[in-house]
């Protein structure tokens, strides 16, 4: 098989999933259904949706950005998580396939697998909370298992030293600690209990010193994006922001340039 059929394969996949994550994350946020059964339906005439309108961003196009029955419109992200997941999986089999074929069996399809849900866990993180203002438990739950049981069976095959996953599980007790404090400090209005839950998957994702270097691109990030949202009238000054979507953003400038950026700091303090 060409390898352009195999990266539009991999797309089109890549779109299912989104698909099912938009609903995961609708359902899971309104309760009003399981998450994992049932037709799907419009969010605001709630009729049940033949197969060509669920057809992941073709329908949407074909649709015109409106419910084929009360011609309101469609929600934005469930075309947007559709569309970013399947470029984080175009990404994965096009960038990521050359990098993980540097790991050794059987960790050439455990490492990029392990990545790759976490993508789309962190993903679901960042759609949440941006629309609903929310992170739930279940996905902070899932999340931080699956980083742990990574983490360990890396420990356990000798893939990962027992020094840098105890440098990790520090990171996520401080950086949880950290978080709390500011929950408490704020009484909950600057700072939402979610984020604490969130923290420990991110000590346990980066560990030391990227969970300090994506913190503070969050951080930096956000007062960025605040100020310019005050500054064009889309928000007063005091208002809140969800702050999980600046988290996942900094989680991946932390996973990407963080060894560089972290040498950069220590030149500066030098």
């Amino acid at each position: 098989m060409g390898f352009a059929l195999m990266a539009g394969l991999v797309f089109l996949m890549g779109l299912l999933w989104g698909s099912f994550l938009g609903v995961v994350v609708y359902r899971t946020i309104k309760k009003d259904s399981s998450p994992l059964s049932g037709r799907s339906k419009c969010d605001k005439c709630s009729k049940a949706l033949s197969w060509w309108q669920n057809i992941p961003l073709f329908s949407f196009l074909l649709l015109k950005g409106k419910c084929f029955y009360c011609k309101k419109s469609i929600d934005w992200s469930y075309p947007l998580t559709e569309l970013i997941t399947g470029v984080l999986f175009l990404w994965w089999f096009v960038v990521g396939r050359s990098f993980f074929l540097l790991a050794g069996s059987p960790w050439s399809i455990l490492q990029p697998v392990f990545w790759l849900v976490v993508g789309m866990a962190l993903l679901v993180v960042f759609l949440t909370d941006l629309k609903y203002g929310i992170i739930s438990d279940g996905t902070n739950l899932f999340l931080f298992s699956w980083v742990l049981f990574y983490r360990l069976l890396l420990v356990g095959n000798g893939e990962m030293m027992m020094v840098d996953f105890g440098k990790a599980v520090v990171s996520a007790i401080v950086l949880t600690g950290f978080f709390w404090s500011l929950w408490w400090f704020t009484k909950g209005k600057g700072f939402g209990f979610g984020d604490v839950k969130f923290a420990p998957s991110i000590g346990l994702l980066l560990g030391w010193p990227k969970t300090l270097v994506g913190t503070m691109s969050s951080f930096v990030i956000g007062s960025v994006v605040g100020v310019l949202l005050i500054l064009l009238g889309k928000k007063k000054f005091g208002q809140t922001i969800p702050f999980g979507p600046f988290l996942v953003v900094g989680i991946v400038v932390a996973l990407l340039w963080g060894g560089p950026l972290w040498n950069w700091y220590l030149g500066m303090l030098q």
